[in-house]
């Protein structure tokens, strides 16, 4: 048996156009769905990175600060340390106080000094001579011109001048310098007599006395060079 279709064609066919435009609403439906859940979630993430950007800031912040106060830093303790290699230059390293103190314990009462000298001096190639061991240490440097200032590795020659009673105690003089670990190289320069007016005396009195010199160098260096120190 045939089935007869009573529906229109023109029916069918708008039907089809409804259904069709339903399917187009649905799946332009589902698309704006999706972009929109997407827009949610980027501007979500976008919030999250700004609240963790903003949260980071103030560790950025400091971050920057103690690099720059370390920079800071690093900089005046490069100018220091080469602020302390010129006062190492010029530092005599030298206890004027402490010899001095030495001088008047072996000075004895039949002494009397009228100058007591240091001089700086720089080192030169051939002065071989070890000095007394002594507390303070210096190591000498190599030949160096006259006409170098005495800065760095200098040694201190002492000049004592004055008179005593008589020749002995000079010689007495020069072997306790000579036996003193502050002192070495202990030279008299020369010791000549010598008629001085006795003080208080209305008569004009004169003593005899012995007019001397006598120069040593302070032993507080070592000299560097082949077979010493390295």
């Amino acid at each position: 048996m045939n089935e007869i279709d009573f529906l229109p064609k023109w029916y069918k066919n708008d039907r089809r156009q409804q259904f069709s435009y339903r399917t187009q609403y649905i799946v332009l439906g589902t698309i704006f769905v999706a972009m929109l859940v997407c827009n949610l979630a980027t501007t979500h993430s976008i919030s999250k990175a700004e609240a963790e950007l903003a949260k980071g800031e103030p560790t950025a912040i400091a971050a920057k600060n103690v690099s720059q106060e370390f920079a800071r830093i690093k900089s005046e303790i490069a100018e220091l340390q080469q602020k302390a290699k010129y006062v190492e230059a010029i530092d005599s390293r030298i206890d004027v106080a402490s010899v001095l103190a030495e001088i008047s314990f072996l000075i004895d009462k039949k002494i009397v000094l009228s100058k007591v000298e240091f001089i700086a001096e720089k080192f030169s190639d051939r002065q071989w001579v070890t000095p007394n061991n002594s507390s303070v240490v210096r190591i000498a440097g190599s030949l160096v011109g006259k006409r170098d200032l005495p800065f760095g590795d200098v040694r201190f020659k002492a000049v004592l001048s004055g008179v005593a009673s008589d020749s002995r105690d000079v010689a007495e003089l020069i072997c306790k310098l000579e036996d003193s670990p502050y002192f070495c190289q202990v030279i008299p320069s020369f010791s000549k007599n010598k008629k001085i007016k006795a003080q208080g005396s209305a008569s004009g009195k004169e003593l005899q006395v012995s007019e001397f010199e006598i120069s040593c160098y302070l032993a507080n260096y070592l000299l560097q060079s082949a077979g010493f120190i390295k």
